[in-house]
């Protein structure tokens, strides 16, 4: 492994950290919660416009940069550093990759180049950790989390008017004059509430035949309803989908693929776009409390000069670069094809940002907490990430259940 940066990862990262910086301040940043969508649409779109980010890791047949996943990763970590509110994690990490591998050519040829433009935004409708198989295998009652073990897909005849249930496809395929159908609940769908697209996991074939296909549900679909989210992080929106006989076009056209195998190798690169994210959050959070106690003074005295709070402070570097080692080699290895690293980067940087966020509230002392003041923002964040894609120590025992660490194994002699 190289370990520096390539003059193109370079340029993506000082490019992405200078639009950042101009277009997503503290100012910006609140303003932008405030709003229904909670992102900022303007800045969405320089994002897609001048710097390309929805489709860096997307191909180039699609319109896509041609980079790999790499170098989005690295970009998150510019994004994770002033918690840029944007559709990237769900539109470029989530969505993107499951229609690049399962999508049929009509699909990728029609949404792809949509995508890396910017002009769709897109989300994945299933619990984020179950499916992606950070915590857990994907291969329970978990598809969709909704009612009735999940969200459930039929095949149906007709359209409009009465509809009858049919047992399945022929061959793997609809039959003319059928549609798919989806009911159920999804919680915690990332941009659920503005997404154009969602790709929603469903179980279908019945209890005999059961099994999670994909499907692709517009927005304005007939019968989807969402809903905002209060979260505790409002810099990551979520929303409530459900889907009350919601017609869907199966992802793919085959209801043979291998969901759950694509949903696991996913989350591998999740894992990492979210362990760079953190780290970048948890660079800044440090950033701006060393920045703070070389200012704040007590007793007569820079408070940064007292020995107690260097070595808080220092405890914090030592674990921030562990982190960033950890984050970088998972972003580099799922650009290699590497798989089980990004989990255990994950749990590494998700500690880091909740130790660095924690400090700076302390260090800040009465203003730290308050709506004013950035720290409680990190905090947030740190928390929230740990709900949704944690915890730490979930993340490191299934990473150990899954190399079989702990099994016990008969020696014979």
């Amino acid at each position: 492994m190289d370990a520096r940066f390539t003059a193109e990862q370079d340029e993506i990262r000082g490019a992405l950290r200078e639009l950042l910086r101009r277009r997503c301040g503290p100012r910006e940043l609140r303003g932008a919660l405030d709003t229904p969508a909670g992102h900022d649409p303007d800045l969405w779109a320089a994002l897609a416009g001048q710097l390309g980010l929805p489709g860096l890791a997307l191909p180039e047949e699609y319109g896509g940069v041609g980079c790999s996943a790499t170098e989005l990763a690295l970009a998150c970590e510019e994004t994770g550093r002033v918690l840029a509110p944007s559709p990237l994690l769900a539109t470029a990490v989530l969505a993107a990759p499951l229609l690049l591998a399962l999508g049929t050519e009509d699909q990728r040829a029609d949404l792809l180049p949509r995508i890396a433009a910017g002009t769709l935004t897109a989300t994945l409708a299933a619990p984020p950790t179950p499916a992606l198989a950070l915590t857990s295998g994907n291969e329970g009652e978990w598809a969709g989390g909704g009612r009735a073990g999940g969200v459930q897909a039929r095949l149906v005849h007709g359209a409009g008017g009465t509809t009858t249930a049919v047992p399945g496809p022929p061959g793997g395929a609809a039959d003319a004059g059928t549609a798919w159908r989806l009911y159920g609940q999804v919680d915690q769908v990332l941009d659920g509430h503005t997404a154009s697209l969602l790709l929603v996991a469903a179980h279908a074939g019945g209890f005999a035949r059961s099994r999670t296909l994909l499907f692709l549900v517009r927005g304005d679909a007939p019968g989807l309803v969402r809903i905002r989210q209060t979260a505790l992080d409002a810099t990551r929106p979520r929303a409530r989908v459900q889907l009350r006989y919601v017609e869907a076009e199966l992802l793919g056209g085959d209801d043979e693929a291998d969901v759950l195998g694509a949903l696991a190798r996913l989350g591998d690169t999740v894992a990492a776009v979210l362990a760079c994210e953190a780290v970048g959050a948890a660079d800044r959070a440090l950033e701006r409390t060393v920045a703070y106690v070389g200012q704040r003074e007590q007793f007569g005295r820079v408070i940064g000069s007292f020995q107690a709070v260097k070595h808080r402070l220092a405890d914090v570097y030592v674990q921030l670069q562990a982190a960033r080692s950890a984050a970088y080699y998972a972003a580099w290895a799922v650009g290699q094809g590497e798989q089980r690293v990004g989990p255990l980067a994950l749990a590494q940087a998700l500690e880091a940002l909740r130790t660095a966020a924690a400090e700076a509230i302390q260090l800040h002392g009465g203003i730290g907490f308050t709506w004013e003041h950035e720290a409680h923002l990190y905090f947030k964040r740190a928390t929230g990430d740990d709900l949704l894609f944690g915890p730490a120590h979930r993340l490191r025992a299934h990473a150990a259940d899954t190399a079989r660490l702990f099994e016990r194994t008969e020696v014979s002699v």
